[in-house]
């Protein structure tokens, strides 16, 4: 079966059980709860089409997965028509392949556990936690020696990006820089796919762009890798020649964190 017909079909089911189970008192309906005999306990279709504010016939190709041209907006709107909780929610928006408009901006998003940053901590190995602009968030003592002007006291910025294009001390560690960076361009653009329009995303792409050359060439050529990780190869002052294999790991309860933890590469094997 085609993905995309599979993926408009499984939210389209998603949609449908989900309005089943929505009673129409949680809808903010009780009149209807108290009417006339229903075949469902839930709502019907033309009951969420005139909660959302769309036609009966388009919300009900959307149940149907004919149409793949839900906008955010629309989505969210169900989700709330349908009362979703956060971690339903989140799985609309997943297998829809959009982003929750009603996501916090940068900067409004809850706490990170401390659990988690204790995981970062006791890695042996280099580790580093990044928000979804890879902005570093959180990082241990391992890494901080690895990367410094992006992770020690020096830095002016701890944006990956900001450090990897705009810092001699990155062209310095990073062997086969130039190679290395127009990855870290292509690892970006598939990391941030939902956030293209975002504002921030646009005037990080924009100051970049205006303020190093191989970036705007990276970012125009739209390359998209496929696979993160990989081997990772450092020339470091102190510690001098070092070779990774890069593991990364999204945080199950904030999938807007990654963690890329750096472990020693024995065995040489290429990338």
């Amino acid at each position: 079966m085609d993905t995309d017909l599979a993926r408009r079909r499984a939210l389209g089911e998603f949609i449908k059980t989900q309005r089943e189970q929505t009673p129409p008192s949680q809808a903010g309906l009780p009149h209807l709860a108290l009417g006339g005999r229903r075949r469902t306990p839930g709502l019907r279709r033309e009951e969420v089409a005139q909660l959302c504010g769309i036609s009966v016939t388009w919300y009900t190709w959307i149940e149907q997965g004919r149409t793949d041209s839900v906008s955010p907006q629309a989505l969210s709107r169900i989700a709330e028509a349908l009362h979703l909780p956060r971690a339903k929610r989140a799985y609309l928006f997943e297998l829809a392949g959009k982003k929750d408009p009603v996501l916090p901006e940068h900067g409004e998003e809850s706490a990170i556990a401390p659990e988690i940053l204790e995981v970062v901590r006791n890695f042996r190995a280099p580790a580093y936690l990044m928000d979804r602009y890879w902005n570093a968030v959180a990082w241990n003592t391992a890494a901080r020696k690895l990367f410094g002007g992006w992770l020690d006291a020096r830095a002016a910025s701890h944006n990956l990006l900001d450090f990897m294009f705009c810092t001699e001390e990155a062209q310095a560690l990073t062997v086969d820089w130039e190679q290395r960076a127009r990855r870290v361009v292509a690892e970006f653009r598939a990391d941030c796919a939902q956030l293209l329009d975002d504002p921030q995303v646009a005037s990080m792409v924009e100051e970049l762009s205006a303020r190093n050359a191989l970036f705007k060439r990276a970012w125009r050529l739209q390359d998209v890798v496929e696979r993160e990780g990989g081997e990772r190869r450092f020339r470091h002052p102190q510690l001098g020649e070092l070779r990774y294999r890069q593991v990364n790991f999204r945080v199950a309860n904030r999938p807007d964190l990654k963690l890329v933890t750096l472990m020693p590469d024995t065995n040489g094997d290429e990338d």
